[in-house]
């Protein structure tokens, strides 16, 4: 797939799905689907979305994402995308009034044939223009335009706010519901201390992107994906460790009934179900105890997701 935030280096033309896409949940999807369908073959399938994040250069602090640009990359071209084009979110970018953005970025540089939109996308300076401006200045322009629904679960919207709660509440069931699929961490095995395996639990210490939104603190049963394998049991503690006096968030994985060397290689975790909340334990005795139980008790979760 086509990665690029140069404006001059863009497949053309395109069809494409505009919005910020933080998290490809169920309604990402549906903004998304008709991009896939779209029939004209000589277009190319695209995904145009803003670098930074919006909130993040109006705040001027970091937004942790529920899909780094990384792990959006997998999921689109999964999805059969054929392009992610990152709009640089910019002074210029946001002078533009919503007649020069569907002008001067949508028709003559992205040479958009097609758009799909979320019904609730505002762009343009101060977010004047809406979904319904956008169809009527595409059509101007010979440009196609569809708005998307708001996608619903219960009697609330599917958002990326939403899904946030539900990470801190550990509500993993409420997560999948959301994303249609299990929330996920990617990341580069790297060296630890190796307290894990000096006790009989190795781990895999992942580095994760610095801006990746991480569920609450804790135990968590997990699926991983290796370069080789997909699907690994495991067992994934999110926090600082305060058994062993650590400062720092780590993301560490232990792989149930598993032997090899991780070193170097990227993993995907998928996040099944949540154990229990990280707690200090007065010795490495009695953490060993805790984690075995652990382990014990994801083997018993994935049985039962098995029968």
């Amino acid at each position: 797939m086509q990665i690029t935030s140069s404006l001059d280096r863009i497949l053309t033309p395109t069809a494409i799905a505009l919005g910020n896409f933080d998290g490809i949940h169920r309604g990402h999807l549906e903004t998304i689907e008709p991009v896939l369908k779209w029939d004209n073959k000589s277009t190319y399938k695209t995904v145009v979305t803003f670098d930074p994040h919006p909130q993040q250069y109006f705040t001027g602090q970091q937004r942790q994402l529920l899909t780094p640009h990384s792990e959006r990359v997998i999921i689109l071209e999964g999805l059969g995308i054929d392009q992610l084009i990152l709009l640089p979110f910019d002074c210029e970018l946001v002078k533009l009034s919503p007649e020069e953005f569907v002008d001067r970025i949508l028709d003559r540089q992205i040479q958009a044939k097609f758009i799909s939109v979320g019904a609730d996308f505002r762009f343009g300076n101060q977010r004047a223009g809406t979904a319904t401006d956008l169809v009527a200045l595409a059509a101007n322009l010979g440009i196609q335009t569809q708005i998307v629904p708001l996608a619903i679960d219960g009697d609330s919207r599917i958002s990326s706010s939403r899904i946030r709660a539900a990470l801190l509440a550990a509500d993993l069931q409420l997560t999948r519901a959301l994303l249609g699929r299990y929330y996920s961490i990617v990341g580069t095995v790297v060296n630890g201390q190796e307290i894990g395996r000096s006790i009989g639990f190795p781990t895999a210490n992942l580095k994760y992107p610095p801006d990746k939104f991480l569920p609450r603190q804790g135990v968590y049963c997990v699926r991983v994906d290796t370069p080789t394998a997909t699907q690994l049991p495991g067992v994934m503690n999110i926090g600082k460790r305060p058994t062993v006096d650590g400062v720092n968030t780590t993301v560490e994985v232990h792989l149930l009934d598993w032997d090899g060397n991780l070193y170097e290689q990227q993993l995907i975790v998928h996040l099944h179900h949540f154990l229990r909340s990280e707690q200090k334990f007065p010795d490495l005795a009695a953490l060993t105890n805790q984690i075995q139980a652990d382990c014990k008790a994801a083997k018993e979760f994935f049985q039962s997701q098995s029968i």
